[in-house]
């Protein structure tokens, strides 16, 4: 994915200009479900390397144990003679990896800009409720117009949207016709060398 090319469609206007595309992600690790996607994402980072206006922002991943309730506990096993089997709450020792640091530095860049008056309009990707507060401080603070792309499919954060909100003006939607258009291409170049779009990531081009 293109992400400068992908944010451009959101520039309707053509007094407005797309000033800085700022990328948030952590490095992720391989895993024995998920081989050797350390070196895919490496490849994918500096692919975006390339693009003039992007720049990328590192969180981390964060693992550690924890304990879960099993969503379908198993039943209890009925005693002879014993009455109606009964569910029994069954929690579990598991292992959670999660993503920090990258709302954080979101919520810092968003603020960061707005006092440099580095933008009038500002595009959010993201459903992470945890950045309501950021978003409200810039739009009251620096009068700046800061619209909600939600990236998944059907289901909206009601705290960056609430009821009330003008969604014409404030939300967005991914339109997949502007993700088919905003592709890199399938091999780039930069000044350690060729880059290799991962295998199984983009269909070939006709």
């Amino acid at each position: 994915m293109d992400i400068e090319a992908w944010c451009e469609h959101f520039v309707r206007s053509p007094r407005q200009e797309l000033v800085s595309v700022k990328y948030f992600t952590a490095l992720v690790k391989n895993r024995p479900d998920k081989p050797g996607q350390r070196e895919r994402q490496k490849e994918y980072l500096r692919a975006l390397g390339t693009l003039p206006k992007a720049q990328t922002y590192y969180g981390h991943f964060l693992k550690r144990k924890a304990i879960r309730q099993l969503v379908k506990p198993p039943n209890r096993k009925r005693k002879k003679g014993g009455g109606p089997q009964k569910s029994d709450p069954v929690f579990r020792e598991v292992w959670i990896e999660e993503e920090k640091g990258s709302d954080v530095n979101l919520a810092s860049q968003l603020l960061a800009d707005g006092f440099r008056a580095r933008y009038d309009v500002a595009f959010v990707v993201s459903n992470d409720g945890d950045l309501k507060m950021p978003i409200e401080i810039a739009r009251e603070e620096f009068r700046a117009s800061i619209i909600v792309i939600n990236p998944h499919d059907g289901r909206r954060s009601m705290a960056l949207t609430p009821h009330g909100t003008d969604l014409n003006r404030f939300y967005r939607r991914v339109r997949p016709g502007a993700l088919r258009s905003s592709q890199l291409p399938l091999e780039l170049e930069d000044e350690n060398g060729k880059i290799q779009c991962p295998r199984g990531w983009s269909k070939p081009r006709k």
